[in-house]
């Protein structure tokens, strides 16, 4: 039986490591979207370091920069041509901005003598100017950020593959739990990472394909610009990609081309929305066999609490959550 002394020393070094771990995870967040990307990066490219460092005897190191490289190829180039592709196509928008510009001022002359409210007010003017100059400021700092996370990424995706062995024998030994528990839940983190990384993208290049028809049978100007915005938004919980194309409903709509806002706006809503919440749950059931409502609300939980990567991790964390009672009410209340 342990001694006051001895459980002094353990509860103190529990509490000492609780302490510095916080105060780690706490001055180190703004680098977690990095270490989160690297695994997910590594989670897809681990089957191909065993098989280059244990079946074809490649060294790790040699193994572990052609991966890299093969990494930066997959992802950097892909953003690069379509970043260039949707400059140029900004560049070349052709949107009848007077029809817009007659309409804020008519709905301004309207609440002006309805209510003798000015809504072009100097306060408000500037309420809006400084809303704009927050929004830029905040898109070149995502810019910014996100060039930053993708240098972390791959700055530990090179020590995760180097040292995965090892690293994925430390971690097994402090899981608390018992062998068949532990392949369990190592299976379940795997799965879901895998499914997300895998399903997330594919889903956006069919939702953005089959927005794209859309948009050329209907004549939206700069149909293929917003048909990568709409491929981006299928990220967004709930909303979607209705973010996109509901706004195009809209402008038809005000500018008088009534039959390609109601063809648009049916098309979207019966077929874009729909097929959306069909492939999303048909991916996630295939892929990882995860419950409709697990990917809804995860997605939701894990936009707010880690941005981008939420996508991923935020299913996966209310999945481990359930997992994890299921291992309870089995190992100590029994079946």
């Amino acid at each position: 039986m342990a001694s006051t002394k001895e459980k002094y020393w353990k509860y103190s070094l529990i509490l000492l490591i609780l302490l510095l771990g916080w105060l780690i995870i706490y001055e180190l967040w703004p680098f977690v979207n990095g270490l989160l990307g690297a695994f997910t990066i590594f989670v897809l490219v681990r089957k191909q370091m065993v098989y280059l460092t244990e079946k074809k005897r490649m060294h790790k190191t040699l193994a572990t920069t052609f991966i890299l490289l093969e990494v930066v190829a997959v992802i950097a180039v892909p953003v690069y041509l379509i970043s260039l592709a949707m400059i140029g196509k900004i560049q070349t928008i052709n949107v009848d901005i007077s029809v817009l510009t007659n309409m804020i001022e008519q709905f301004e002359v309207y609440i002006k003598n309805r209510f003798n409210y000015d809504v072009l007010s100097t306060d408000n003017i500037n309420a809006i100017t400084g809303f704009l100059t927050k929004g830029v400021q905040y898109i070149i700092n995502q810019a910014g950020g996100m060039v930053i996370t993708f240098i972390v990424t791959l700055f530990l995706l090179f020590y995760m593959l180097i040292g995965y062995q090892e690293i994925e024998s430390y971690v097994n030994e402090l899981l608390p739990f018992s062998d068949s528990n532990r392949n369990e839940v190592t299976k379940e983190i795997y799965n879901m990472v895998y499914s997300n990384a895998i399903g997330i993208p594919l889903m956006a290049i069919i939702q953005g394909a089959i927005a794209y028809v859309g948009y050329l049978i209907f004549d939206v100007p700069s149909a293929f610009f917003f048909a990568i915005l709409t491929a981006i938004s299928t990220i967004i919980p709930l909303i979607g990609t209705s973010i996109i194309w509901l706004p195009l409903v809209v402008y038809f709509a005000i500018t008088g081309d009534w039959f390609i806002a109601i063809g648009l706006g049916i098309y979207c809503a019966v077929i874009v929305y729909n097929i959306d919440i069909v492939i999303r749950f048909i991916l996630q059931k295939r892929l990882a066999d995860t419950h409709p409502l697990i990917t809804v609300f995860g997605v939701i939980l894990g936009l707010y609490v880690f941005g981008f990567w939420g996508v991923i991790f935020g299913p996966l964390l209310l999945s481990l959550f359930f997992l994890l009672i299921n291992i309870f009410k089995k190992e100590y209340l029994g079946d």
